[in-house]
């Protein structure tokens, strides 16, 4: 049976024509979902599945979304976008079957705020640059908190909202960004980085300090200290440290395997090598790699 052959069957199991039209085949995907959480007739491991648990694989879904677009493949793109679209899907049926909300809610809601949010698009205002369209955003962002705000609770912070459960360098990022919002910041990345010597210099001092559980509690102080300076650094130069980091670490891997592959064919075992020996196969990785050009995605 061919894939065409299954997808029309599976459309006439929910009743819905096989030759829908575009704006018909959300409508498909929401009874899929629905079907796969059906009591009944549904899917054991979808019915298990709750709130916390869909939400690991929805952080998952949109890290694959970033690794596509670093790659440049918008084939792979279009899949991972499906993929990241059903997680959507997944919480709004878990919510309907709850009472609180549906997946109509869900786009009702982005649509009120998209439109809100652009005065200059759908209103009167104007604004002068995208520059200034992120001022005007998170301007708004903190009107609507505040409008939020219940009587009782603390005074308003300009970090408010920020997400506890954000990668951590995502949460020191958006944290600058929201002192940065109210003048609480660097002029410019040169004296960010006289503060990340600072930092590397009060490491230093730490690794000093004999064995204990006091140096180690302050090698985890100096250290967040320099890798929160060094992301201050990458927002003030303009360099999205996630991409940055992505890069890094997508060269280290590619090298890496180089080395590996120069070892074997060298007749060589690279784990048995000692340190110069691997530190001259990462030159020579590094000399091919220069010669080659840049790789695709980079």
């Amino acid at each position: 049976m061919t894939e065409d052959s299954k997808h029309r069957i599976a459309l006439e199991t929910l009743g819905i024509a096989a030759d829908e039209p575009a704006l018909r085949r959300i409508e498909t995907l929401l009874a899929v979902m629905a079907r796969l959480r059906d009591p009944e007739r549904g899917c054991p491991w979808d019915l298990k599945q709750d709130f916390a648990s869909i939400a690991t694989c929805t952080i998952e879904e949109a890290y694959e979304v970033a690794e596509a677009i670093a790659r440049g493949d918008l084939d792979d793109l279009k899949d991972e976008l499906g993929d990241l679209l059903l997680q959507v899907v997944f919480h709004a049926q878990m919510a309907s079957e709850q009472g609180a909300f549906g997946f109509a809610e869900v786009v009702a809601a982005i649509n009120d705020k998209l439109i809100r949010r652009h005065p200059h698009v759908f209103g009167e205002a104007s604004v002068a640059d995208a520059e200034a369209q992120l001022v005007a955003w998170e301007a708004m962002k903190s009107a609507e908190r505040r409008a939020r705000r219940r009587a009782d609770e603390a005074p308003p912070s300009a970090l408010d909202g920020v997400p506890d459960a954000l990668p951590e360098w995502q949460r020191a990022l958006k944290l600058q960004k929201r002192g940065a919002a109210v003048g609480y910041d660097w002029p410019d990345p040169v004296p960010v980085i006289d503060k990340l010597h600072e930092e590397i210099a009060e490491l230093r001092e730490a690794l000093a300090l004999p064995a204990s559980e006091e140096r180690q509690a302050a090698l985890e102080e100096e250290m967040g200290d320099l890798l929160f300076v060094a992301i201050n650094l990458a927002r003030k130069a303009r360099v999205d440290p996630g991409a940055a980091l992505r890069r890094a670490n997508a060269k280290y891997a590619r090298r890496f395997h180089a080395m590996e592959a120069l070892a074997r064919a060298q007749g060589r075992e690279f784990a048995t090598l000692a340190l110069a020996e691997q530190d001259a196969l990462w030159a020579e990785a590094k000399r091919a790699e220069r010669r080659a050009g840049p790789p695709p995605g980079n």
